[in-house]
């Protein structure tokens, strides 16, 4: 009985995708720090967090639920909870209605209503419009659909604030811009698996070589976007000095992942994108509370 309540455990944690999670409030908070001069008033820091992450899992959850026939036919994805039998459908709707619907009470009773507003539109977004709608209609999915992973530096700033900022807008577009060049990579690396399932990657409908050039393409508007914080007086010397670095690695990888048809270096490009955007966000997190005089 302990094996199997440790297994059961598991199974719902696999389905809240805690790494992509993890990611997802951590830009969050960053957005909540940046949102004000100094320290974050505990209430939001802790109710806003609680809540945008509580919905980031129910969306994965229901990721999980929606595709999961289409998991059951992907190397990468068949050893997921639904896939194998682990939990049923019921199992899993269910735990993604109820962790929705607490993280709507926590946001609506402890932060404000336009943050769970749109922490519920982005789940929504991602959830339903890009998992069955937008992932099989078109090559382009990706870059639609990311506007919903790029929301939640705007939800914990909003959180903070309770109004939404040019700045926050720059946040989302930094997420919006990296996301294609970073999920493309993937895509590059297992486009035979994404074609077994008929679901239209760049890669599969245009081919390897055209996506290469696109990840090339985005890295380089990533670059100039990447700019805008320093430009803009959002952030200092210390930020644009690692910005700059880190640009430079990433289009190194675009660069060589155009010019190498290995799916090695399609996944360490993709690897590199995580350990990327983990790092900007920590650049303008140290920098923001940096005096300059």
């Amino acid at each position: 009985m302990p094996n199997a309540q440790r297994l059961s455990w598991r199974n719902y944690l696999e389905l809240c995708k805690p790494k992509v999670v993890a990611l997802i409030v951590f830009t969050a908070i960053v957005g909540m720090f940046l949102s004000v001069p100094g320290m974050v008033p505990w209430q939001p820091l802790l109710f806003g967090t609680l809540g945008i992450g509580l919905a980031a899992a129910s969306a994965a959850a229901i990721n999980h639920y929606l595709d999961r026939k289409t998991d059951a036919g992907m190397g990468r994805t068949k050893g997921r909870p639904l896939p194998t039998g682990q939990l049923t459908a019921s199992n899993v709707i269910g735990f993604a209605l109820a962790l929705g619907t607490l993280s709507m009470v926590v946001l609506i009773g402890f932060v404000n209503t336009l943050t769970a507003l749109l922490t519920f539109l982005s789940l929504i977004g991602y959830a339903v419009i890009y998992t069955v709608y937008l992932k099989h209609a078109t090559p382009q999915n990706i870059v639609i659909g990311g506007a919903a992973g790029a929301a939640p530096p705007v939800l914990g700033w909003c959180a903070v604030t309770g109004q939404v900022d040019p700045h926050a807008l720059l946040l989302f577009l930094i997420v919006f811009t990296w996301t294609p060049p970073h999920f493309w990579a993937l895509a590059v690396a297992k486009r035979e698996e994404y074609a077994k399932v008929d679901i239209p990657m760049l890669p599969v409908t245009h081919g390897e070589a055209f996506t290469r050039l696109h990840i090339l393409f985005y890295t380089i508007l990533l670059i100039l976007v990447t700019l805008l914080p320093y430009l803009t007086h959002m952030s200092g010397l210390l930020y644009l000095i690692g910005a700059v670095v880190l640009d430079s690695i990433f289009l190194y990888y675009a660069i060589l992942l155009k010019n190498t048809a290995d799916n090695r270096i399609a996944m360490k490009t993709f690897g590199f994108s995580i350990v990327y955007l983990m790092a900007l966000f920590t650049l303008l997190l140290v920098d923001h509370y940096i005096d300059y005089g």
